[in-house]
């Protein structure tokens, strides 16, 4: 399969990864990365659906937990411009969320994945309530919880939570927020989380094989094989890994994997799982961290609201999750080939997609896709391409490298 775009000579080796994992998957994908304030990779490829139509330049992609990296750069947004703080009870500003001992839960709590909310199988009683937003956060807002001095992946619970409490502070519902501050100041492409008829036109359809349907694609990954899996994974990382809370957190009860697989889901806000992306308004919003908060002069963050991002807040293991997550205000360290890259932070998703800043390197990647697969945390595809980045980066860094080579060249 061919691939389509532009890339900088020095990061060719992008290009030829990115070209393996299309041939490989049989799917779609798009990738985009910036350098030192540059977009230096723009490519993309594929097919869009089980007919065979080719991935477009505009094509976006439902890119599940990478949604909440948009949350969380919005809740970052308003506590650099001091609407509220890190500190701050949520209560203070959704009142309702204090009741049965959540009056001390702080926006911080949240954040690091800390307030005692990670599980949503007890929350509702069938899948399609994920689709009703009042429900969700009236659940969340009277249950009852405490926050805890440990991390537990609030892997859908995450998105009522953070994307609740921007409603109350912003005084806007989510959509609108992210189109004031982020889509229009930094002119991005393709950002939804609930996503009006014309991005849907624009949506490529998941498949968990080469020209299958979308049928399937969540009951391949959330089935007895895969809890059986994740049980003889537990054994080898040790009692860390609890399946059960782990499936409580991802799972819900129900039906819930037909909705992944249905039009609807992108119709209604879902922040942790159904933001709908182009890899290229992930890496622009990426760069914009990854610049010290400014890029094209728009100012995103003060430098030291990026200082506080970048730092770890939790470095234990992870409740839900069986590995080191990192956890910083609403994102986990970047992972690679060769582990996490310990100055760089965003958020991975379900099925290969992710994007993540490293201000250290002024470096920001993202990559989207259809052809769903790996784990519930993700696949090694984001991680090779991340891989493959730095390599060329690294190179730039040692024997330096003059603007042409920095100048993106069309890919034929």
């Amino acid at each position: 399969m061919s691939i389509s775009g532009s890339v900088a000579a020095a990061f060719w080796p992008v290009a030829r990864a990115f070209e393996r994992q299309i041939d490989a998957s049989g799917g779609g994908a798009a990738v985009c990365v910036y350098y030192e304030g540059r977009k230096v990779v723009d490519l993309w490829g594929g097919v869009r659906d089980e007919h065979g139509r080719p991935w477009r330049e505009e094509t976006m992609s439902m890119s599940f937990s990478t949604s909440k990296g948009i949350t969380s750069t919005l809740l970052n947004r308003l506590v650099d411009r001091g609407e509220l703080d890190y500190d701050d009870p949520v209560a203070r500003y959704w009142p309702e969320f204090g009741a049965n001992g959540k009056g001390t839960i702080s926006v911080r709590d949240l954040m690091t994945h800390r307030a005692g909310l990670s599980r949503i199988r007890p929350l509702i009683d069938r899948g399609e309530r994920i689709l009703d937003w009042e429900y969700m956060t009236d659940r969340l807002a009277a249950a009852e919880a405490r926050p805890t001095t440990h991390s537990a992946y609030h892997a859908l619970t995450y998105g009522w939570l953070t994307g609740e409490l921007i409603q109350r502070v912003a005084g806007q519902p989510l959509g609108d927020v992210i189109r004031d501050e982020l889509e229009v100041p930094l002119g991005l492409d393709g950002i939804y989380i609930g996503a009006p008829p014309e991005a849907k036109a624009r949506a490529a359809q998941l498949s968990s094989r080469p020209g299958a349907s979308r049928s399937g694609v969540m009951d391949r990954i959330f089935s007895d094989r895969t809890a059986t899996n994740l049980t003889r994974l537990g054994r080898l990382v040790g009692s860390r890994l609890d399946v059960k809370h782990l499936l409580d957190a991802l799972v819900p009860p129900d039906g819930a994997a037909a909705l992944f697989d249905d039009a609807r889901i992108l119709d209604v806000p879902v922040p942790a799982a159904n933001g709908l992306f182009t890899a290229r308004s992930l890496a622009r919003l990426y760069a914009a961290i990854a610049e010290e908060g400014t890029l094209d002069g728009t100012r995103l963050f003060s430098p030291s609201a990026v200082r506080r991002m970048s730092q770890v807040q939790v470095k234990t293991a992870d409740r839900v999750l069986p590995i080191r997550m990192y956890w910083r205000l609403g994102y986990h360290t970047a992972f690679t080939y060769k582990g996490g890259l310990r100055s760089a932070f965003g958020h991975f998703g379900f099925g290969g997609s992710g994007a993540w800043a490293d201000p250290s390197r002024r470096l920001s990647v993202a990559m989207i896709n259809n052809r769903v697969g790996g784990t519930p945390f993700g696949d090694i595809r984001i991680a090779a391409i991340g891989s493959s980045v730095l390599k060329a980066t690294k190179r730039i860094e040692r024997d330096g490298a003059s603007a042409s080579v920095l100048r993106p060249e069309v890919v034929v």
